[in-house]
């Protein structure tokens, strides 16, 4: 058998839709060799692994579908007070702190029942940093770091930011780890939002899901003779903002139906592209070239 990864997208809110894609993934019958995760995807791959049953993701499921833009980023107006103090960054990270030591099941990857990889970015030269040891809840914290949004995070005498940075869909992290059998869930990109956000953080969430969702593409084309890459469809059309953490129970439940029928449809054996993953408009022209 070839060792298979789950290899979980960042995307903000959009982590949801991942939950949704999960759920049906397990309720196939896939079992993970192990998970790799960055950003949002980080957090998903570190509940999963303390216990990759239907029930810990029905848990997971139920942390989504609760979760508030202030309970990750604190109030708008913590914001506004660091710009006027000249910090380098919007939030520090004490509510996703707190939310990820009230709910996470485990605090050290040695406690993971499938083995756990946390992908981060160096903040100076841009690498790829693979976390598979120490604290759980550091390593979360330094992947899911936006820049200029969230602190870096200092970590094996290195200052860690976003594993968006260097890569959002770690598949290439996945087959150096010796992965031969990829699933990717990517968390897509809010291909209908008729205006973009007028925050500056909501700003900023959407331009880099746009800047991800490329570079994944980038990856499947490059990686698509080192191993069998199997990518869910993500959901579209999608008019949620990254930032915007109003929608979780319905973004998992319009995942977890689009990703049941792609699966009967024998989804899990093909390695195509989903042309959900490829710039496209709504307005009856299709692709966009």
């Amino acid at each position: 058998m070839r060792p298979t990864a789950l290899v979980l997208a960042g995307g903000g809110s959009l982590g949801a839709v991942a939950v949704g894609m999960l759920r049906e993934i397990v309720g196939a019958g896939e079992r993970a060799d192990l998970l790799v995760g960055a950003s949002a995807g980080a957090i998903n791959c570190a509940y999963f692994a303390a216990d990759p049953s239907p029930t810990c993701v029905a848990r997971l499921e139920r942390l989504w579908s609760g979760l508030t833009s202030a309970q990750v980023f604190g109030p708008r107006w913590v914001s506004l007070v660091s710009v006027l103090r000249r910090r380098d960054h919007l939030f520090a990270p004490t509510h996703l702190r707190v939310l990820l030591e009230k709910h996470l099941p485990i605090r050290e990857f040695a406690q993971a029942r499938v083995p756990l990889y946390v992908v981060a970015s160096d903040q100076v030269t841009g690498e790829e940093v693979v976390l598979s040891a120490g604290p759980v809840i550091e390593a979360v914290l330094a992947s899911t770091a936006i820049p200029g949004v969230f602190p870096a995070v200092r970590l094996n005498d290195r200052d860690l930011v976003d594993g968006g940075v260097s890569s959002n869909t770690p598949i290439g992290a996945a087959i150096a780890l010796g992965a031969r059998r990829l699933i990717v869930l990517p968390t897509g990109f809010a291909c209908a939002l008729k205006r973009i956000p007028t925050s500056a953080l909501g700003r900023t969430m959407h331009a880099l899901s746009l800047l991800v969702i490329r570079q994944l593409i980038v990856d499947l084309q490059r990686y698509a003779q080192a191993a069998q890459i199997v990518v869910v469809p993500p959901l579209c059309p999608l008019d949620v903002s990254p930032y915007d953490y109003s929608h979780g129970a319905e973004l998992i439940a319009r995942a977890a139906a689009s990703t049941r029928a792609w699966i009967a449809a024998g989804g899990l054996e093909r390695t195509d592209l989903p042309h959900t993953l490829l710039p496209h408009d709504h307005a009856g022209k299709g692709h966009v070239h």
